[in-house]
């Protein structure tokens, strides 16, 4: 991992999120890229760098005020003590949060988004609105969601809640490195459910062989019964203490049940530890 973006609006869950991703980033040796997107009307984003040149209209004034005091607000961050010793970047853009962070991903080859979230009505009080949907759904690389600030950045204990679909293999590497970065203990979960149900035996002779196939050590196979996968997932981490949570989000059905990225989102919005997601197969 060389390179973690972390959007902010400098409220309090984007500073939880900036402190997450700044403990991972000295854990890994990666740079972090603070970026600050103002919003506007159009349906790309600009950077900002040097002298900004605005036509003449009634939002000039307030945009190029916008713009000034989002600069002085992103140089104060960065030279947060609590920064010391991490390499940091900051990306200053006009425009809309989901197309500002595409842009920053592709251009800049991140390789993991770490944002805040506020909680069951924080989606759309926080920074990037109905964007963090966006993000969690249809971003091209993984995206690590914080709600409150953990204990301990530590995740020694992954629940990785699978669909045991092939598709899931770059996502399951992923989890690896989180994994062999933190030593921890990877517990793949399947929840069982009233319109999804499977026998245990079926289920866990499934997940074995996933196991197997993706060659993962120092992993437990758990089946958990709910009314829906969200809050299987959600009481299933809670039950073991887990430290992180980790799901691939796409759209397939069958015995390896898939989780949609609606069910993603609704796990990140009402999780009460970090998250982890990634898309595994983009539409076009």
């Amino acid at each position: 991992m060389k390179k973690i973006l972390v959007p902010t609006d400098f409220s309090k869950p984007a500073r939880i999120a900036l402190d997450v991703a700044s403990e991972i980033a000295r854990k890994a040796g990666a740079e972090l890229i603070l970026l600050h997107v103002a919003e506007a009307a159009s349906s790309t984003s600009f950077a900002v760098t040097g002298d900004v040149g605005l036509s003449d209209s009634e939002d000039a004034l307030f945009t190029m005020k916008l713009i000034e005091r989002s600069k002085k607000q992103l140089e104060k961050l960065s030279a947060d003590d609590k920064l010391k010793g991490i390499k940091v970047s900051t990306e200053l853009r006009v425009g809309t949060p989901f197309h500002g962070i595409n842009t920053i991903v592709a251009n800049s080859k991140v390789d993991l988004i770490v944002m805040g979230t506020g909680g069951h009505s924080g989606l759309d009080k926080v920074f990037l609105g109905t964007n963090t949907e966006k993000v969690v759904r249809r971003s091209h690389c993984p995206v690590l969601t914080v709600q409150k600030k953990p204990a301990r950045v530590d995740f020694k204990n992954i629940v990785y809640a699978t669909s045991m679909s092939k598709e899931e293999e770059v996502f399951s590497r992923i989890v690896r490195r989180t994994q062999e970065m933190y030593n921890s203990t990877i517990h793949l979960v399947r929840i069982n459910t009233p319109g999804n149900f499977q026998r245990d035996a079926v289920v866990l002779k499934y997940m074995q062989d996933f196991a197997k196939k993706l060659q993962l050590k120092n992993y437990t196979l758990n089946v958990y019964n709910d009314l829906t996968e969200e809050e299987g997932i959600a009481y299933f981490a809670d039950s073991i203490d887990a430290d992180l949570i980790a799901m691939a989000t796409h759209g397939r059905t069958g015995v390896a049940h898939v989780l949609a990225g609606s069910i993603a989102e609704e796990v990140v919005t009402h999780a009460k530890r970090p998250v982890l997601t990634f898309v595994t197969k983009h539409r076009k």
